[in-house]
């Protein structure tokens, strides 16, 4: 007669797992790791829920110490006065106008460049590639002098197209879309619509572009914001107010000597929302984008 084998020496250690001991020590495990997530995200978005208290403060409450995160005697007196004495709403404008543009030329440039370099190898692309990335680590004050001469050159200072010149394009969009493109659209169904008669072309329109749409779309929150929060090129840039994109706009609050902390809060609160607008739209394309890059095989 054969005899059973002996239980493996995990299964005493597998089995305690699911013991009540085990079961209460995973639990508090969970606990303390949810409590931990809870409290540093709360202390993530403490700024913001102070900057926006901000904006309904008095001046002597927002002098005074310590600070209150809720203001005692609310005013609306901030707001009115930004809107009626500054043109925030053109530095809005202005600001939505370059960051658009600027997303849809980095996601159209990134798109078309990461799928060349992807499905089309060669040691020319692996090259190019290389040269990409190395771009990556030099930083935009490096070139942006030689740059502004350029704009200069081309007659493009205090304008839109000046401000588009520097955010064009992204190394990192590239890499993005690239990693998106290798791991996610396999060769046999590229080699599939071209035996059915496809052009390259109509490929990447119909069949890559809807495969990338997270990835894009991903892209175009980061392009976005990068634009939106752009200050040291719009300063050089532009020369007028009406020109001034929302980051210039309100370094006029602060003057060498003080900082008119109440318009400010106001005017950076009513900047928030179109932000935050369109992180919420697009936030699920933007954490599947990210997630999928390097991450599937």
């Amino acid at each position: 007669m054969t005899e059973l084998a002996a239980p493996s020496a995990a299964a005493p250690g597998a089995a305690s797992a699911t013991t009540p001991g085990g079961r209460r020590k995973r639990r508090l495990v969970n606990f303390g790791i949810d409590l931990f997530l809870v409290v540093f995200g709360l202390l993530m978005i403490l700024p913001l829920i102070l900057l926006v208290a901000n904006a309904f403060k008095t001046p002597q409450e927002l002098l005074a110490w310590p600070p209150t995160i809720i203001p005692t005697n609310p005013t609306l007196q901030n707001i009115t006065t930004v809107l009626a004495e500054t043109p925030l709403s053109t530095w809005i404008f202005n600001s939505f106008a370059f960051a658009s543009l600027s997303a849809l030329s980095i996601s159209l440039t990134s798109a078309i460049a990461g799928y060349l370099l992807a499905k089309f190898p060669s040691r020319t692309m692996t090259v190019l590639f290389a040269i990409i990335l190395a771009t990556a680590i030099v930083p935009f004050e490096v070139y942006m002098i030689p740059l502004y001469f350029q704009a200069q050159q081309l007659g493009l200072l205090n304008s839109l197209p000046g401000l588009l010149l520097g955010y064009l394009v992204m190394s990192f969009g590239i890499f993005l879309v690239r990693q998106n493109v290798i791991h996610t659209i396999p060769d046999e169904l590229l080699e599939a619509a071209r035996i059915d008669g496809a052009g390259e072309l109509w490929i990447f329109w119909r069949v890559v572009l809807p495969l990338l749409r997270g990835a894009l779309g991903a892209l175009f929150v980061l392009a976005f914001f990068q634009a939106w929060t752009a200050f040291a090129w719009p300063l050089i840039v532009t020369s007028t107010t009406d020109r001034y994109v929302i980051e210039t706009g309100l370094a006029l609050f602060q003057t060498g000597f003080t900082v008119d902390l109440g318009r400010l809060s106001a005017a950076s609160a009513i900047v928030l929302v179109p932000s935050v607008t369109l992180f919420v739209l697009l936030r699920r394309n933007f954490v599947e984008g990210v997630a999928s890059t390097g991450l599937k095989e």
